[in-house]
């Protein structure tokens, strides 16, 4: 069951979404075969520490996120993945691996790769391994305040 605070979340701030479940799925790639969502629509939020501060970086299912580029964008000297107890830290009514950039502890800075300009619609998971959020591409980057750049990368 999704936290009940990204519903809460959501409506408050005037956006429209849709929830909806899937089958259960451990990889961004998978839950978003499992949604039939095309992989450049899922939404994959990562977690990590740049120098001393958590930020999330967002992109899509079939693309990593370029640490090197990351790092440049958030202006870091260091940057790294964040580890599972800093995660289950941040995003505690989530389960592990399927963290919503809106369901965080706090307000964290939040980057998301450049690729999705122009596509209408992002999917993200809800905070579970088969719940999941639709909404608007512009929606998203308002409410996160996201920093746009090529922070993607097809895998090696």
């Amino acid at each position: 069951m999704r936290p009940r605070s990204l519903d809460e979340f959501l409506k408050q701030a005037h956006v429209p979404f849709t929830a909806f479940q899937y089958a259960e799925a451990f990889s961004a790639q998978r839950g978003a075969a499992s949604a039939h969502v095309p992989g450049r629509s899922w939404a994959k939020t990562v977690a990590c520490v740049a120098d001393d501060e958590p930020i999330l970086a967002v992109v899509p299912a079939h693309l990593m996120v370029n640490l090197d580029q990351l790092r440049l964008l958030a202006g870091a000297n260091a940057l790294r993945l964040a580890t599972e107890p800093e995660l289950a830290g941040l995003c505690p009514s989530c389960e592990l691996g399927a963290i919503s950039p809106f369901v965080t502890r706090r307000s964290l800075r939040v980057f998301v790769d450049q690729s999705f300009i122009g596509e209408s619609d992002m999917v993200f998971c809800a905070g579970t391994h088969t719940d999941a959020i639709r909404l608007h591409y512009n929606d998203f980057v308002e409410l996160t305040r996201a920093q746009v750049g090529a922070i993607g990368e097809r895998s090696r």
